[in-house]
């Protein structure tokens, strides 16, 4: 690159030339597109809320007026604050997947189908007491393989989780995708919403859903009696060691019997999977046995892939977010801007796995601290 960050900043303006403004046009000083982008390349570069995205930005403010407006200069903490809680998450998203789809190109084998892993994240230091509001809540829609992220959306209680994900569902493309969710979300409707998006589903199975539980419950373990003599059952095993720690897995996947209990309320659904842990560590056994089902034709294969892969938004979504973002112990107050602020570390999350560079996301942060041309490498997700 010629000219380090200039063709990479337009591009990000490209995409938020578009965004509706929410503010007063009354004393306007700032162009959106301005504190937008700034706010993305500075939590990128380490900050971490409204007064750190401006003191980032006035550090670099002879270079980014190179490429930006700022008719006015670095826009103050307050106005990146006052912006961030009136802007509409999901009109912010969109510009977001936009930008996103015209940076990164599918990794993906052509004979694995992709995958979409929806879980539940709170933000534990986000509560307002003097509101009497808790922790804020977050669904995110992760897509495995890639590290990508496809969307979110806040909600006040993690029982609210049910509600949540048919609206995330409706403002992703699901088109040909696995989509997987733990036992919170194994709800009929969602199931539907998932077929009817073009996916298909593997939902853990509790007692959430009683009749359905115990169906399977008494199916698969009249056959297990016999190891599974009088049924077709498709198996898979694996094992893993290191770390003082040694994990056997086992995974079976029969069709539905036609006289399961509670089966025709279910959309399309065709299998029941089986998931066995058996894990060491420091010489004491523990055993898991988890149940799902499935709209997935039988392929032992691609069920436990399935199942290894949801793992992957808390391992690799959330832990990482924790480790490298430090957001539990994010303190923004305002519902609003702390949703924003939360997607653009999805996003930040996002850019940093893409970078091909050895480094750790922590030092790969940092660095885009100390450098902006390593910044906008993480931009574009290429070292030249």
């Amino acid at each position: 690159m010629v000219k380090i960050g200039g063709a990479e900043v337009r591009g990000i303006v490209h995409y938020f030339r578009d965004l509706p403004d929410p503010r007063s046009s009354i004393n306007r000083r700032h162009v959106l597109v301005d504190v937008v982008v700034l706010a993305v390349l500075a939590v990128i570069a380490g900050a971490d809320g409204p007064v750190g995205i401006a003191q980032w930005a006035e550090l670099n403010h002879d270079w980014l007026k190179r490429h930006l407006k700022l008719p006015h200069g670095i826009p103050s903490h307050d106005t990146f604050g006052r912006v961030l809680e009136c802007l509409k998450p999901a009109a912010f998203q969109q510009c977001f997947s936009a930008w996103l789809a015209s940076l990164l190109e599918s990794g993906e084998d052509d004979a694995v189908r992709p995958q979409v892993a929806i879980d539940g994240k709170s933000l534990r230091r986000s509560h307002d007491r003097g509101r009497g509001l808790g922790a804020l809540h977050l669904v995110s829609a992760w897509a495995t393989e890639g590290g990508i992220t496809l969307g979110q959306l806040a909600t006040e209680e993690k029982s609210n989780e049910i509600t949540a994900i048919p609206q995330l569902l409706e403002q992703i493309n699901i088109q040909g995708a696995v989509v997987t969710i733990d036992a919170a979300g194994c709800q009929k409707k969602i199931a539907n919403k998932i077929v009817e998006g073009g996916g298909d589903y593997v939902l853990a199975l509790k007692g959430n859903q009683e009749t359905l539980n115990a169906a399977v419950d008494e199916f698969v373990g009249e056959h297990a009696e016999d190891d599974f003599a009088r049924v077709k059952v498709s198996r898979w095993e694996e094992e893993e060691s290191g770390h003082g720690r040694k994990e056997q897995r086992a995974y079976y996947q029969m069709n539905v019997p036609e006289n399961l209990a509670g089966r025709a309320a279910w959309k399309n659904l065709k299998t029941i999977g089986v998931a066995l842990r058996i894990a060491e560590v420091n010489g004491k056994e523990q055993r898991e046995v988890r149940y799902f089902i499935s709209s997935l034709k039988r392929n032992v294969k691609a069920f436990a892939r399935a199942v290894r892969n949801h793992w992957r938004i808390e391992n690799t979504l959330h832990w990482s977010l924790d480790m490298t973002f430090r957001e539990d112990e994010s303190r923004i107050r305002g519902r609003q801007v702390a949703e924003n602020i939360a997607w653009l570390r999805r996003i930040a999350l996002t850019l940093l796995k893409q970078h091909p560079g050895k480094q750790s996301l922590v030092m790969k942060r940092r660095m885009a601290g100390w450098s902006r041309q390593f910044l906008m490498q993480v931009l574009t997700g290429k070292t030249t």
